[in-house]
């Protein structure tokens, strides 16, 4: 099921950032997520509350655009 919220995500491992395209176009980058943590988002049935209830809260972040 598509998200209204994520777009797209894309995981660096080598610097354990996690970058989310929003459906708005605006580009975050959220740090120190470990592997574990995207392999759960990426099962996740709702990409939309699993951002909300655990990578939000738990990571800092940053808008690149």
């Amino acid at each position: 099921m598509p998200s209204s919220v994520v777009n797209h995500f894309i995981y660096f491992p080598e610097t354990e950032i996690l970058r989310i395209i929003y459906q708005s176009g605006a580009i975050y980058d959220y740090f120190k997520v470990s592997p574990e943590i995207i392999e759960k988002f990426g099962k996740a049935k709702s990409k939309d509350q699993f951002l909300n209830k655990i990578i939000k809260p738990r990571f800092k972040y940053t808008k690149i655009e």
